[in-house]
C-alpha cells in the first residue's frame, strides 16, 4: 500500500469512528468510593483501566469478524492494558477527578481503537456491531463483579473476611467489587445514550434514513462538549443511577443465596 494510501485509510478509520476516542468515556458514580481507602481507591481504578481495555478489545475483535484487520494488525487484540491506555485520559484524569471529588466521580477514555469502516462486510450493521460490543462486554464484567460482591458477603471467602454478613459490608473486598459492578454499568448505559461519538450513537447512524446521517454525525465536532452538557443535566444523570442501581440489584437478585 503506498504511503497515500495508508494515510486515506487511517483517516477514513478515525473519521468513522470518533467513537474511537470517546468510546471509553465514563463519567460514573462508584457506589460505596468515598467508603474505600487509598488501597481501596487505587483497586477500583485498576479495575476500572482493565475494563477499559476490555471495551475496546471487544471493539477490535467484533471488527476482525466482521472483516477488518485494522485493530489486530496494530496489536490492539490484547488483554494487555498497557496498549489501550492513554497517559492522560486513562490515568492521570481519573486519578485527579477520584481524588478532587472525594470518590464522587471518575471520568476518563483509553486509547482509540481504530476500525476502517470500508473493510466491513456490511459497513453500517456492522459497525453497530463493534459499537455494541463495547458496552456488552461492560455488563458481562459488571455481572461478574456482582456475583463476586454477593459471594462475598454471603460467605466471606476472602482473606481476612470477617464473621458477620454486616461486618463484611464495609470491608475492602466487598467494597471494590461494588464499585466495580456499578461503574460497568454505568459505563455500558452511558456508552449507549445515542450522542456521537458515543457507541450509541453508531446504532442510530444505521438505523437513521440516509439523508439524516451525514447531519446526525457531524455532532461529532462538538461531540464532548453534549456528552459532558448531558451528563451535567440532573434528570439524564439521575435516570442513570437509579438505571445503574436497578440493573445492579436485578444482577444481585440472580446470584443464589
Amino acid at each position: 500500500m503506498s504511503r497515500v494510501s495508508q494515510v486515506e485509510s487511517r483517516s477514513l478509520s478515525l473519521g468513522v469512528n470518533a467513537l474511537a476516542a470517546f468510546s471509553f468515556l465514563a463519567v460514573a458514580p462508584v457506589q460505596g468510593f468515598s467508603r474505600l481507602s487509598p488501597v481501596g481507591i487505587g483497586l477500583v481504578i485498576a479495575f476500572v483501566i482493565l475494563s477499559l481495555a476490555i471495551h475496546e478489545v471487544a471493539h477490535a475483535w467484533v471488527a476482525l469478524q466482521r472483516g477488518d484487520t485494522t485493530a489486530r494488525d496494530l496489536g490492539r487484540i490484547t488483554l494487555n492494558p498497557i496498549p489501550h491506555i492513554d497517559p492522560v485520559m486513562t490515568i492521570i484524569v481519573p486519578v485527579f477527578l477520584a481524588v478532587l471529588s472525594s470518590g464522587a466521580f471518575i471520568f476518563g477514555g483509553a486509547k482509540p481503537v481504530p476500525v476502517t469502516m470500508s473493510r466491513l462486510k456490511n459497513p453500517l450493521p456492522d459497525m453497530a456491531l463493534v459499537a455494541l460490543a463495547g458496552p456488552v462486554s461492560n455488563w458481562l464484567l459488571a455481572i461478574l463483579f456482582g456475583a463476586l460482591y454477593k459471594l462475598s458477603l454471603l460467605h466471606g471467602f476472602y482473606p481476612g473476611a470477617a464473621e458477620s454478613y454486616g461486618e463484611r459490608l464495609g470491608q475492602l473486598f466487598p467494597l471494590v467489587m461494588a464499585s466495580a459492578m456499578a461503574t460497568n454499568l454505568f459505563l455500558a448505559l452511558f456508552n449507549l445514550l445515542p450522542i456521537p461519538p458515543l457507541d450509541g450513537s453508531r446504532v442510530m447512524n444505521w438505523l437513521l434514513p440516509a439523508p439524516l446521517r451525514e447531519g446526525y454525525m457531524r455532532l461529532e465536532t462538538i461531540g464532548l462538549f453534549l456528552v459532558v452538557g448531558v451528563y451535567y443535566y440532573t434528570p439524564v444523570r439521575d435516570y442513570l443511577n437509579m438505571a445503574v442501581q436497578g440493573m445492579a440489584n436485578l444482577i444481585l437478585s440472580w446470584v443464589p443465596a
